[in-house]
């Protein structure tokens, strides 16, 4: 606690009025942090002059401003939010490199058939069942240390970092990396259910001919087309609302979720 302010009262002896101290809650070091953060001109948004809604303060790692839903407007959610992204973006890293393995090392063709032609030891069955059981011990103690530590790990480790590679660079890097991942695994699976080709098979027709063989060009053309047009303008039409709605971001609140206020 500290005196931050001033206040006039009225004396009950001579009816002169006499400044009051008046005792008022100081900012802890952490606010005044983030508030500095989130106010720096410098810091990387999803787009030039975005103004990010008040709950990412640049903090996070990966805090780009970037929640056009407004999901993370519930304080309780957002950590959840948090370690979805991450879990979800460590499959993908996972996925993404097996995929290309499997396709350049010719041992299944297509990828996503290769499950289907390994060879098992044992029958399927037997391996659903090791599979769910073993998969379900793993995700209740990744809860557990979440709820604990308010991080995920691996049984009763948490947070996992056997070779010590926890530092704030490397965890700003895995979470750019894990994104990137997403939308390569993303990618791989539109170009499968477009074309019926992996990764590598479509990037080799795109180099034959690149000004036939792209995304554009493809049976969606159209539709990703007007999807890029669309992600193009929005900047614009965002930084229109609030030009005409005379507002700076502080009430972007009230277009979060219903199901998501607090």
């Amino acid at each position: 606690m500290s005196f931050s302010s001033l206040t006039v009262g009225q004396s009950p002896f001579l009816g002169a009025r006499v400044p009051q101290a008046v005792r008022t809650p100081a900012k802890s070091p952490r606010c005044l942090r983030i508030n500095a953060l989130s106010a720096r001109p410098d810091r990387p948004k999803w787009y030039p002059g975005a103004q990010p809604p008040p709950y990412l303060d640049g903090t996070m790692h990966g805090d780009y401003g970037f929640d056009p839903l407004r999901l993370g407007s519930n304080n309780d959610w957002l950590p959840w939010f948090k370690e979805a992204e991450l879990t979800n973006g460590r499959w993908a890293m996972t996925a993404v490199p097996g995929i290309l393995a499997i396709e350049a090392l010719g041992k299944a063709d297509p990828w996503w058939a290769a499950g289907a032609t390994a060879d098992k030891p044992i029958p399927l069955s037997w391996l659903w069942i090791i599979e769910i059981v073993t998969f379900a011990i793993i995700e209740f103690k990744r809860y557990e240390n979440f709820k604990k530590v308010g991080e995920s790990g691996f049984l009763n480790t948490a947070p996992f970092d056997p070779v010590g590679l926890r530092s704030e660079e490397m965890r700003e890097k895995e979470v750019k990396n894990a994104r990137l991942a997403m939308v390569a695994f993303l990618g791989f699976t539109s170009q499968t259910a477009i074309t019926g080709l992996g990764p590598i098979a479509c990037l080799k027709k795109h180099l034959e001919d690149p000004g036939h063989n792209n995304i554009f060009t493809g049976k969606v053309g159209k539709e990703v087309t007007l999807f890029t047009v669309a992600l193009s303008i929005l900047p614009f039409v965002i930084d229109a609302r609030k030009t005409i709605q005379g507002t700076d971001g502080k009430d972007d609140d009230e277009f979060a979720a219903l199901s998501l206020r607090k």
